[in-house]
């Protein structure tokens, strides 16, 4: 039997399928709970942003400041708070935490074993995600159907079992031109990593530049072979055994 947050959630996907995404967003924003959306300033998130800045809407902004982004995406931060007046509040690694993953991976121990990668973005992604929700009845993110195969059945919202919120993807039926439409149009700061060729920018050691062809995610531990890479952030922890074995 689906539980209240699963019908709740089925119903929202359907009803947000229906608006622009001011209107998708102010749907959430005046729904009981709190709503969180976090960024990686990539430009589907900076468009939300956008959004949610130029509408004044009361949803919490956070960003995973993993301690090892691009410099282009940590003084984004700081342009886009002063672009849209609103604060993004920075999560972090602990060090610890990330003291014990160097002790036992080394430092960039995730080039060696998808085990080791995976208990990188545990410790530098997962937890601090996991602070940034506490309390959350909404997480908004910028998932979008065209960026991998894997995406390609995103709906507007599902419920997230493991994280006992409703999960929104305001975007997931836009494509990369209505992207930079909506960029041009409201004059959104983007990374400009993106115009050399990044379209999917997380950690600097962990992304390149795509080749032309590749899918917009390619880029995105490239020195992996399994078509369905993900950090955790998007895929039950359940599902990815390195992540429950690891004892960070």
């Amino acid at each position: 039997m689906a539980s209240h947050l699963e019908t709740t959630a089925i119903s929202l996907s359907r009803e947000l399928g229906t608006l622009d995404l001011g209107g998708r967003l102010a749907l959430v924003a005046g729904a009981d709970g709190r709503a969180v959306f976090t960024t990686s300033l990539g430009i589907e998130d900076q468009v939300i942003t956008a959004a949610i800045g130029l509408n004044r809407l009361p949803i919490e902004v956070a960003t995973l400041d993993t301690g090892r982004l691009f410099k282009e995406t940590a003084e984004l931060i700081g342009e886009t708070e002063d672009r849209f007046g609103i604060e993004i509040v920075r999560f972090h690694p602990l060090k610890d935490e990330v003291d014990e993953y160097a002790a036992r991976y080394g430092l960039n121990g995730f080039y060696e074993s998808v085990e080791a990668r995976h208990a990188c973005c545990g410790v530098r992604k997962l937890k601090p995600l996991a602070r940034a929700l506490e309390g959350a009845s909404f997480w908004i993110t910028g998932l979008r159907r065209g960026q991998s195969g894997s995406r390609a059945e995103t709906p507007f919202a599902e419920y997230d079992a493991e994280r006992n919120l409703i999960k929104v993807n305001p975007l997931a039926d836009w494509d990369i031109r209505a992207l930079r439409a909506y960029v041009a149009d409201n004059a959104v700061p983007v990374n400009p990593l993106h115009a050399r060729g990044y379209p999917s920018i997380g950690c600097e050691p962990c992304t390149r530049a795509i080749k032309p062809g590749e899918p917009e995610r390619a880029g995105r531990w490239w020195w992996e072979n399994d078509e369905k890479r993900e950090c955790g952030l998007h895929v039950p922890e359940a599902a990815i055994p390195s992540l429950n074995s690891s004892s960070l």
